[in-house]
Parts: C-alpha cells; sequence; structure tokens
C-alpha cells in the first residue's frame, strides 16, 4: 500500500509511519496543510490517513479538494473529534471512514485494508486474473495451482498492474508506488525494468501468459487483450 499520513502531532505520525513501513508499506507525510496540499496535488494513495485540525488549515478542506478533483484515493479521517456531526460531515463529504483517537495501531491497519479492498478489490482479499491467484493477506501468488515466489517490489509491482489492468502506467507512476517521493525516480527506471522482466520470467514459468505490454515512449499496461 502506499499511503499518506496526515498528522500534525510528531509523535503519532512518526509511530504510525514506523508500524506500516515496516509492515513493507510505502509511507508520505505532511504535518502541515500546505504540506498535505502540496503532495495531494502531485501523488495519488492507496489511502490517506487524514486529521481534521491542522496547522494553517483544516482537514475537512482537504477531503473536499480530493473529491472536487475527482480523486480516488481511500480517505481514512483520524480524529479527537467524536461528536456526531463531524463523523457525518466527513463521511457526508466522501471520507470511506472515520476512527477517533486514541487508537490500537491495528486497529487503524485493518481499517486502511479494509478501504483498499472495498475500492480496489471489490472487498475480497482474494485477487483473480485468469491464471493468477493473488492472497493479498498472505502475500502469496498462485498460478495453474502451483505457488510462485516474489520479491516484495515484484508482488507490489504485480497487484499494482492488475489493479489497474488495460490502463498505461508510466515509468514515474510506478517508480512513484514503489519507493515514494523521496527517490530519484529516473535512476530507478532501470530497476522498474529488472522487476518486470522478473515478473514476465515467472509468470511463464510457472505456465502463465505474458501480459505486461510496453507502450513505447509513455510505459507499460497489463492486459490479455
Amino acid at each position: 500500500m502506499k499511503l499518506l499520513i496526515i498528522e500534525d502531532e510528531e509523535g503519532l505520525r512518526e509511530s504510525i509511519e514506523e508500524y506500516f513501513t515496516e509492515a513493507g508499506n510505502i509511507c508520505e507525510t505532511a504535518a502541515t496543510y500546505q504540506a498535505a496540499i502540496a503532495k495531494i496535488e502531485l501523488y495519488r494513495y492507496d489511502c490517506i490517513l487524514l486529521d481534521i485540525t491542522l496547522p494553517g488549515g483544516n482537514g475537512i478542506s482537504i477531503l473536499k479538494k480530493l473529491k472536487e478533483n475527482n480523486y480516488t484515493d481511500g480517505v481514512l479521517i483520524i480524529s479527537a473529534r467524536n461528536s456526531l456531526d463531524d463523523r457525518l460531515e466527513g463521511l457526508d463529504l466522501g471520507a470511506d471512514d472515520y476512527l477517533v483517537k486514541p487508537f490500537h495501531l491495528s486497529e487503524l491497519k485493518a481499517r486502511v485494508s479494509a478501504i483498499i479492498r472495498r475500492k480496489m478489490y471489490n472487498g475480497s482479499n482474494l485477487l483473480l486474473f485468469n491464471e493468477i491467484n493473488i492472497d493479498l493477506q498472505a502475500k502469496t501468488v498462485v498460478i495453474f495451482d502451483k505457488p510462485v515466489k516474489f520479491t516484495r517490489k515484484e508482488f507490489a509491482l504485480l497487484i499494482y498492474f492488475i489493479a489497474n489492468k488495460g490502463k498505461v502506467i508510466s515509468k514515474n507512476a510506478i517508480a512513484e508506488h514503489l519507493w515514494g517521493d523521496g527517490i530519484d525516480m529516473a535512476d530507478n527506471f532501470d530497476f522498474i525494468y529488472s522487476h518486470i522482466k522478473n515478473i514476465r520470467k515467472k509468470l511463464m514459468e510457472a505456465g502463465g501468459n505474458d501480459y505486461i505490454q510496453a507502450a513505447y515512449g509513455m510505459g507499460y499496461k497489463f492486459t490479455d487483450k
């Protein structure tokens, strides 16, 4: 998962970032309203963890901006404000869930995972594409009943391709998804090619098809056409 944590409380922000990063996710953070706006204008996320009260602005305004631009990022509001009106306002404006502070990080992870399953995988832990069967929770890939081992990055990229099947994905978008915005993406295009080459090889060695097509000058597309 690629997450954006918008939270001004340093200790909580760092705890959330560490918790999700250790689980293999890409995490970016913003501590102020302006920093958050700059992030959402440049990048897309699987889920945004959004505090309502921020230095320089209000989290609800960020939520409104996301929806006005028809961005499809999942949004989980995390707030100390527990009034019914606050909850209803956030949900009515398009937030996917609302979690009141304080909370256990394990519950936060479960809420985030549920949002992503609903938005990207129809609420299921299983992602199916022809002969490819992926268990998102167990992080396993089975092709024609044969388990196939992928590295963490290969697994993340395979899921990203399937979730965006039929769409041309630029190399920049792939780099941002796999490494976040804190990396010099131009230096990693060779790594992207290596990951794609390995995915193709493992799919075909297991008897599967090569679904990854190069869209020259643009990026790659995952398709069975």
